[in-house]
C-alpha cells in the first residue's frame, strides 16, 4: 500500500527565518491521522533563513537525524560537540537521558534540511552526537544507509532504534530497489525530482507512506535524490 501525501497537503508554519513544513503532527499542528509511521515520529521540512537557527534547547529519549539538503547547518550541544554539517552530509544526535544542543544556519545562504525523529527502542543511556559525509555519487543508482540501528550496517551512523534511514540519487528513467518487508513500515521522500513507486507518482518533497510490500521498486521520473526511513 503507498499512501501519497502531496507537499501541499502537509501541516507547518512560516515564522519568517524558519519556513517548516510537517509531515507528521507538530509544535501547532495537529493530525490525528499523521501521528507517526511505526517507530517514525517526525519529518520536517525546514527552510532556514542566513545567519538564523535554533537556539539551545533540550530534548531526551529521541533520535534525531538530520539530512542537509542545501547550505549547512552547525550544531553545538551540552556535551562540548561542535560541527558542521554540509549538503549532503548527515548528523544524528541520540538525545538519550538527556540534551541541550543548538542548530545555526551560520552560512551566507538559505540551509534547507530534513529533520527525522524516530522514537528510541532502547533507553536509559547517555546523550551523544555524530555526523559524517556521504557523497552523493557513492548512492547512484543505488539505495546507501545514511543511519542505523543495526550492528552490520558499519559504515552508517548509529542510531538506538529499529529503523534504518537510507537515500539514493537517479538519473531519469533509473530504477533501484529496496527490500522492506510486509512487517515493515516506509516512509520516503524525494529531495529533488520526481520519481514512481508502482503507478504512484511521487513529487519533490512529498511524503509516500508505504507498508504491506516486500521490495520497494522506484523508478526516477527526473533525475532525483530520495530520502527513506525504513521502520518497525
Amino acid at each position: 500500500m503507498i499512501e501519497l501525501r502531496p507537499f501541499d497537503s502537509l501541516g507547518g508554519a512560516n515564522h519568517g527565518w524558519l519556513d517548516a513544513k510537517h509531515h507528521f503532527s507538530f509544535a501547532g499542528y495537529h493530525d490525528p491521522a499523521r501521528m507517526h509511521w511505526g517507530n517514525l515520529r517526525v519529518w520536517n521540512d525546514d527552510t532556514i533563513a542566513p545567519q538564523t537557527g535554533f537556539p539551545p534547547h533540550p530534548h531526551r529519549d529521541m533520535e534525531i537525524i538530520t539530512y542537509v539538503r542545501e547550505g549547512a547547518i552547525t550544531h553545538q550541544d551540552s556535551l562540548g560537540n561542535k560541527g558542521r554539517t554540509e549538503a549532503g552530509d548527515v548528523q544524528v544526535m541520540s538525545a538519550g537521558t538527556g540534551i541541550r544542543h543548538s542548530e545555526y544556519n551560520l552560512e551566507d545562504v538559505t540551509t534547507r534540511i530534513f529533520q527525522i525523529w524516530i522514537l528510541p527502542t532502547r533507553d536509559g543511556e547517555a546523550p551523544s552526537w555524530g555526523a559524517r559525509p556521504f557523497p552523493k555519487g557513492d548512492r547512484a543508482g543505488q539505495f546507501v544507509t545514511l543511519a542505523s540501528g543495526y550492528d552490520n550496517d558499519n559504515d552508517a551512523l548509529p542510531i538506538r532504534t529499529d529503523a534504518r534511514v537510507v537515500a539514493a540519487t537517479l538519473k531519469a528513467g533509473e530504477s533501484a530497489e529496496y527490500p522492506i518487508g510486509r512487517d515493515r513500515k516506509a516512509y520516503l521522500v524525494p529531495a529533488t525530482g520526481a520519481i514512481r513507486i508502482d503507478d504512484v507518482r511521487v513529487n519533490a518533497r512529498d511524503g509516500a507512506a508505504i507498508s504491506d510490500m516486500d521490495v520497494i521498486r522506484v523508478t526516477a521520473i527526473e533525475d532525483s535524490e530520495i530520502v527513506l526511513v525504513d521502520a518497525a
